[in-house]
C-alpha cells in the first residue's frame, strides 16, 4: 500500500530516488522528461533577452546588515550601474543583497528560486521571478545567461555552484568565463588546499589554478568583468530562400 512507502519531498528527490523500492514514485518518467523540459523552455523563454549579467553566489544565512551582505548589496548596485543585470537564487542572504543592489541601481534584478523544504518564497528585491524543481535545470540558466560568476562566502550549495563552473571551464563546456571568489580570508583555506594538496598530487594542473580569481576590492571585480568578452546570442541569419 502507498502508506508503507515514503513520499519524496520534492521532484528533484523524486526523479533521482525514482529506484529505491521504498520511495513512493509519484511521476512516470515520460511525466518526469515533459516537467524538465518545461523548466528549460519556460526559462530560455524569460531570459532570451536579458543582456550582459553576473551571477551572484554566497550564503543564505548572511543577515541583513553583515559585511558580507552589504559587500554584496554594493558590489551588485556598482556592477548595475556599469550595465550588469544581476542574477542569484532569489532567496535571503546574499542572494537577496545582490538583488536588493540591482534593484537600487536600476538595473535587471533576477532569482533563480529552487524549490527547498528550508527556503520560503523569493525575495523582495527580484524584477523576472523563476521557480525551478531541479538544480540541474536551474544551473544551466545561471551559466547560460551570464559572463561572469561572482562567489561571496558560503556552504555547501556555494561550493556546488563554484565547483561545477570550475569544471565546465576546465572541460571547455564555457569559456572566457571569469570566477571570482569575494573575500581571501574566507577562501583562503580552500585555495591553499587546492595548491599544497590538489595540485601538489596532479590532482589538477598549475592551469586549473588560474581559473579563478580571488579578490578583496570591487573595483578589482568590475574591471575582470567588463574585460571578458559578454554572452550575447547570435543567431544563424535566416536561409536564402530558392529565388533570392
Amino acid at each position: 500500500m502507498a502508506d508503507d512507502f515514503r513520499r519524496p519531498g520534492s521532484f528533484d528527490e523524486d526523479l533521482l530516488e525514482a529506484e529505491v523500492a521504498e520511495v513512493l514514485s509519484l511521476e512516470s518518467d515520460q511525466q518526469r522528461v515533459e516537467r524538465i523540459a518545461r523548466e528549460f523552455a519556460t526559462g530560455f523563454a524569460a531570459l532570451a533577452h536579458v543582456g550582459p549579467a553576473v551571477s551572484f553566489f554566497g550564503s543564505a544565512r548572511s543577515p541583513r546588515g553583515s559585511p558580507e551582505y552589504e559587500s554584496a548589496r554594493a558590489l551588485a548596485r556598482r556592477l548595475g550601474e556599469a550595465g550588469f543585470a544581476i542574477i542569484t537564487g532569489g532567496g535571503p542572504g546574499i542572494m537577496e543583497a545582490g538583488n536588493r543592489g540591482a534593484r537600487e541601481a536600476g538595473a535587471l534584478s533576477i532569482g533563480l528560486r529552487i524549490d527547498l523544504p528550508f527556503e520560503a518564497g523569493i525575495n523582495d528585491f527580484v524584477d523576472i521571478p523563476l521557480d525551478f524543481h531541479f538544480f540541474f535545470a536551474r544551473k544551466v540558466m545561471f551559466v547560460r545567461y551570464a559572463s561572469a560568476f561572482v562567489v561571496f562566502p558560503g556552504g555547501y550549495g556555494t561550493a556546488d555552484e563554484l565547483f561545477e563552473a570550475l569544471t565546465l571551464i576546465q572541460t571547455d563546456k564555457i569559456r572566457y568565463f571569469p570566477v571570482i571568489l569575494l573575500g581571501s580570508d574566507y577562501w583562503r583555506g580552500l585555495v591553499d588546499w587546492l595548491r599544497e594538496r590538489a595540485l601538489a598530487e596532479g590532482k589538477i594542473s598549475e592551469e586549473d589554478m588560474g581559473l579563478f580569481h580571488v579578490c578583496d576590492d570591487h573595483e578589482a571585480v568590475l574591471e575582470i568583468v567588463q574585460s571578458v568578452a559578454h554572452r550575447q546570442a547570435r543567431r544563424r541569419p535566416p536561409a536564402a530562400s530558392a529565388g533570392s
